[in-house]
């Protein structure tokens, strides 16, 4: 910076230069490490500390941004509850106790039609606030009201404030660039590639050897099991001789990366030769040596996204000569391609998180190339084409091989006999409702330019529609986004240990929050086992007696935990005892609005800050308390059992014994009410009468008694209380029907526990629907529409029901 930057005799505007040269080389030397999605977030964070570090920021307004929560939430009730959510008046409430926004929450209602126009706008993160704060906020505090309103907008946002705070050049990474990463490189500095699915940046460093005059003194080697001497003996030769050694896939041998580290320790620019580098190459893997990332020049260069892209890739392997193959070249050509627009679905699909697939999976070129290979065979081998067998071996055997959750095995099955049918044949055969994606007329002569040609007109980014999503997952998308930008950063602020401000020391913060949510919990204690299980003995008439035991008994071992925890930290704040380990990473979550891991581990799963599953707890206690105190209720809030399956089996268990018929014969009816919970006041003569969950994707539409498309910006619904009926020898329904998969939390994914049950999949609903009636890769009744859709229900959300 001293030697490169501006010179000037006036030393503060030297030293002016200097930081804004240094701040930017910085940025620039960092940002060649990171992946794309990750760039912003570094943006931010610099510009941040940058500005706290002049304190233009205050750690209040910043805290509350990344993590939600201020120095005390408002007790203000939503005025507007049909479009204003749980969550934005969660967070409106708690920006309220911040100092600046005293009042936010209060004067709401007074703003109400402004602020539904501001929540409305298109851009609402240059839109203009009510006039009330328009004047008085500056743009990090807008950023909070911005992240309080619309969250799905935050990126736009954050962009437009470090272009404000730090220039544009902050938001426009700098390109992959080979020389000047070399530049940056010495003997004993290893030159690193990291690399992503989809990228080898292998043709880039040859040619770079090739411009350098290296090319032919580069030793490569492809790392795996027994190449450890041989890679040692490169390394060696090449500190002597000064070439280049290029050693691959260093994840593939972890086991040698100890080694690794030792030699490149030993790395002297007295004993290697002047022109000897070492580069690497590694996917990122928690056991690559810090030691070597740390004194290395890490470098990324990433495939382009994007279906357009996608297909680019896949076409501009072929040629005119490849795509007129088999005894049917027009059919080949036209299922090729649709071929390919599924493997770009299919892949694509993974930017909207588990609504797109439950589990990002890592499908790749040669799921493509074998399913080519097939088509050619059979359509040389069938008179007829046969849909069914491609169909089947695409998506259950070439794509389903990597396919590891049930639910991901229908949705991939439905996804394929959208793309492998007789429709694709016909020209112009649109893939989706608006027509950009079609199944196109080629030049007989030169379907290669074509299709390349057609591929160029597409957009650059694709829309939910084609994926068969509502237009929400847009918005869920960048919230997604959004939300994860804030963890990460709070994952890095709580390892640094900074919070606090406005005249609020952290131990304070801390304190409060221990304090707030002990005194909401010693209202409910401990559960009394012996008085619940003498007012509610084991008998075989009522097995919800059993249900309600057991519940008592697993949420009393998380309040021992928190009854024991609570005080101790908030001891150790004060200095009365020692902050152990355990009490220090306590400490630490709570300050971020993380749920403290000692309490995740013996709680049911769930995605909330701290904040809000503290309230979802105390809802859960009160629903238990009731239960103990009223009876049983007339109907089950299914949303506060810690372990859901054992009700619903203990809901089967009651029909089959009060009938005498075997258990593994019943299974349920699915019946909606259109009634409200509030409204019920009789249980069921059989079964149960179940509340609580919630729609993703879709919305109940009580008028039709079916499901509906959700309505704009709603990404949550609540679904109708549904009696479960039990039946005995159950027949299967025909058709009218979606397969509802109902999960506990929204990420979807579980894992199979001891129990047999899965940690976070509930059960099947069938839910009246009258969209696209079919048979699902099971042979039941099922509703593609809504499986392309991900529509899915759950116990929980992020914030408290």
């Amino acid at each position: 910076a001293i030697r490169q930057s501006e010179k000037s005799e006036e030393l503060q505007t030297r030293l002016d230069t200097l930081c804004d040269f240094f701040t930017y080389y910085i940025y620039v030397n960092v940002c060649r490490s990171l992946f794309e999605t990750h760039k912003l977030l570094f943006s931010f964070v610099l510009t941040a500390n940058v500005l706290k570090g002049s304190k233009l920021l205050d750690p209040v307004e910043w805290m509350f941004l990344i993590s939600g929560k201020g120095l005390g939430a408002a007790d203000v009730e939503n005025p507007a509850p049909e479009w204003v959510d749980k969550r934005m008046w969660g967070d409106i409430c708690e920006m309220s106790g911040v100092p600046v926004f005293e009042g936010f929450a209060a004067t709401f209602a007074e703003d109400l039609k402004a602020w539904r126009d501001y929540y409305d706008a298109g851009d609402p993160q240059t839109a203009t606030l009510c006039p009330r704060w328009e004047e008085k906020l500056n743009s990090f505090q807008k950023l909070c009201v911005l992240r309080s309103v619309r969250p799905d907008k935050i990126p736009d946002g954050v962009m437009n404030y470090v272009i404000e705070k730090q220039g544009q050049r902050y938001v426009e990474p700098p390109p992959f660039n080979l020389p000047t990463c070399f530049a940056d490189s010495t003997v004993t500095t290893p030159l690193i590639f990291l690399l992503t699915k989809g990228s080898d940046p292998t043709k880039a460093f040859y040619e770079f050897a090739a411009q350098m005059h290296f090319d032919k003194k580069v030793k490569a080697l492809s790392l795996g099991q027994g190449q450890g001497p041989k890679a040692v003996r490169l390394i060696e030769e090449g500190q002597q001789r000064g070439t280049w050694v290029y050693l691959q896939n260093c994840h593939l041998f972890i086991s040698w990366l100890v080694e690794l580290e030792r030699l490149c320790e030993g790395f002297s620019p007295d004993t290697a030769h002047k022109d000897f580098r070492l580069w690497l190459t590694s996917m990122p893997c928690p056991q690559f040596p810090v030691s070597i990332l740390q004194n290395g020049v890490k470098m990324t260069n990433e495939p382009p996204k994007g279906l357009k892209a996608n297909l680019r890739s896949a076409y501009f392997k072929l040629d005119n000569d490849k795509l007129n193959v088999t005894s049917k070249p027009f059919e080949y050509k036209k299922l090729l391609f649709a071929l390919s627009f599924f493997h770009a679905i299919a892949q694509e699909r993974r930017k909207f998180g588990p609504l797109g697939w439950n589990i990002p999976y890592e499908f790749n070129d040669t799921d493509l190339d074998i399913s080519k290979d097939q088509l050619e065979i059979f359509l040389d081998s069938y008179e007829e084409i046969p849909y069914r067998v491609l169909q089947f071996l695409t998506s259950y055997i070439n794509y389903g091989g990597r396919v590891t959750d049930y639910i991901d095995l229908r949705t991939i099955d439905v996804i394929m006999n959208d793309y492998y049918n007789a429709q694709v044949l016909v020209d112009d055969f649109a893939f989706d409702k608006a027509g950009i994606y079609r199944s196109i007329a080629f030049d007989e002569n030169d379907p290669h330019s074509s299709y390349l040609e057609y591929i160029e007109t597409l957009p650059l980014t694709a829309g939910p529609s084609i994926f068969g999503l509502h237009e929400n997952a847009n918005i869920t998308c960048a919230q997604a986004e959004a939300f994860s930008t804030f963890e990460i950063i709070l994952s890095m602020q709580a390892s640094s240990g900074s919070g606090g401000g406005g005249g609020v020391s952290r131990e304070e913060l801390i304190g409060r929050a221990c304090a707030s949510i002990e005194d909401k919990l010693n209202v409910y204690g401990m559960f009394d086992i012996e008085q619940v299980s003498e007012d509610y003995p084991v008998v075989y008439e009522e097995s919800m007696n059993t249900v309600l035991i057991q519940e008592c008994i697993r949420y009393n071992k998380l309040i021992a935990v928190m009854q024991r925890t609570l005080p101790e930290l908030q001891k150790a704040l004060k200095g009365l005892v020692v902050m152990g380990g355990d009490l220090d990473a306590m400490a630490k979550q709570i300050a971020v609005n993380q749920v403290p891991k000692m309490w995740e581990d013996c709680a049911y799963p769930s995605l909330m800050p701290c904040t809000n599953w503290a309230n979802d707890l105390m809802q859960r206690l009160d629903f238990v308390t009731r239960w103990i105190a009223e009876g049983i209720p007339k109907v089950f809030w299914i949303s506060g059992f810690y372990f859901p399956q054992a009700f619903l089996t203990g809901s089967r268990q009651n029909y089959a014994r009060k009938h005498g018929y075997p258990i593994d014969t019943i299974d349920f009816d699915f019946l909606p009410q259109a009634a409200e919970a509030e409204e019920i006041a009789e249980a069921p003569e059989d079964g149960v009468y179940i509340s609580g969950l919630f729609l993703e994707g879709a919305r109940w539409n009580k008028a039709k008694g079916v499901l509906d498309d959700s309505l704009p910006k709603q990404l949550f619904t609540k679904a109708p209380v549904i009696h479960l009926l039990p039946v005995k020898d159950r027949q299967e329904t025909e058709s009218g029907v979606y397969r509802l998969p109902v999960y506990k939390v929204l990420s979807r994914r579980g894992v199979l526990s001891t129990t047999g049950h899965s940690t976070n999949f509930v059960m099947w609903v069938e839910i009246p629907s009258n969209r696209e009636n079919a048979k699902n890769n099971l042979g039941l009744a099922d509703d593609n529409y809504w499986t392309r859709a991900g529509v899915g229900a759950f116990c929980s959300l992020k914030v408290e029901a």
